[in-house]
């Protein structure tokens, strides 16, 4: 790379690290390299547009992995508006017959492709996409253009007609986010793992319990939490006992609330103890709550990466004695509603806590569970 070259990514670096507070960005040195100054200006109008911080990073993603391809497949930056061949192009390339792939190897996404994706950490695992992930590619990618004021070919007969008989031709089950619900027995048995006291299990057992209770956060809203965004409500009475701590979760605009809508999440009681507890042990008084732990017990200044939740699921799952395949960060948000139903709650207020904005996507959960332990699945 020549000098010119590395001042212009350094350059674009920066500007992603401008509008990181709004849009958390992974591998920042990294895009710099893969995307271009009308991408980032692109990225940096959306930011004041008021896009949903998730929505957001999902574009930034798939924008850098459809720059990526378009440099491993083609030799060039992505072309803006796209032709139709490279859509189509991009659709064989992700969805294809891996039977036909060993009788014909040019079938389906070309080596040098794969490979070059897969040493730039854009490729983990092998054989062609699941469905829903091009598709949610495909439909940044018409957003992207519209919002460059371009007039994109997504809804093309040609294309439409490839994605469904690309579908049709590579069946692949479709699997839940979480394999297992995280409902309360199982919540149970991850934070009885966290007592031994050291800061990893303080910190674990708040995130844990704060993104139950909340409604089944994101793993990003927890990961991102500050607590600029926790509001001490009056202590809830209950009777015959003392008085339960309160808190609100300031959560800002969300994956479904709009550019124009507050979302708000309390806590009360014990989850409000370990979030305390937390905070003192680690003495964070400013800044991002939840942080990475080193090794000799120092607490980082930075807030700590989305897929830290996931680990740390799947850790205490493990440490349970449980199969950590089977559970997700995504396991808390379905097990809160699980749970919800198990415990004779109704949905519309178990969707006050979890903020879904769709009853059907709210009820996939909830049903399962009454339908499981209700009647009509004990006619004899």
């Amino acid at each position: 790379m020549t000098r010119g070259s590395r001042t212009i990514v350094d350059r674009r670096a920066k500007e992603l690290d401008t509008i990181a507070a709004v849009l958390p960005i992974d591998r920042r040195d990294e895009l710099a390299d893969i995307l271009t100054d009308q991408d980032v200006e692109t990225l940096r109008h959306l930011v004041n547009e008021g896009m949903g911080e998730n929505t957001l990073r999902a574009l930034t993603s798939d924008l850098a992995y459809l720059q990526a391809w378009s440099l491993a497949a083609t030799g060039s930056s992505l072309p803006w508006p796209a032709p139709e061949a490279l859509a189509l192009k991009f659709v064989a390339h992700h969805l294809w017959q891996p039977e036909q792939r060993s009788s014909d190897p040019h079938h389906g996404m070309p080596s040098d492709v794969e490979q070059s994706l897969r040493e730039q950490r854009f490729l983990r695992s092998s054989g062609p996409h699941a469905p829903d992930t091009v598709r949610r590619r495909l439909a940044s990618w018409s957003t992207l253009t519209k919002w460059r004021g371009l007039t994109g070919v997504f809804s093309s007969p040609a294309l439409k007609s490839a994605i469904r008989l690309a579908v049709r031709a590579t069946p692949r089950p479709r699997k839940r986010k979480s394999a297992k619900a995280v409902t309360g027995d199982v919540l149970g048995k991850m934070l009885a793992t966290c007592s031994m006291g050291s800061l990893c299990d303080v910190r674990d057992r708040a995130i844990l319990m704060v993104a139950f209770a909340s409604g089944g956060r994101r793993r990003s809203e927890i990961a991102s939490l500050r607590t600029e965004q926790l509001t001490i409500e009056p202590p809830i009475a209950v009777e015959g006992g003392p008085p339960l701590p309160s808190l609100a979760i300031h959560l800002g605009r969300t994956k479904t609330s709009g550019a124009e809508h507050e979302e708000v999440v309390y806590l009360t009681g014990r989850p409000v103890d370990a979030l305390n507890a937390w905070l003192a042990a680690a003495k964070i008084e400013s800044g991002s709550i939840f942080r990475k732990v080193d090794r000799w017990g120092n607490v980082s200044k930075r807030a700590m990466e989305p897929s830290a939740v996931n680990q740390i699921v799947k850790q205490r799952a493990e440490m349970a004695g449980l199969e950590p395949g089977e559970f997700s960060a995504h396991g808390l948000r379905s097990g809160y509603l699980t749970e919800a139903a198990n415990r004779g709650i109704p949905l519309p207020e178990a969707m006050e806590q979890s903020r879904h904005r769709s009853v059907q996507q709210a009820s996939s959960y909830y049903n399962n569970a009454t339908r499981r332990s209700g009647r009509a699945a004990r006619m004899l």
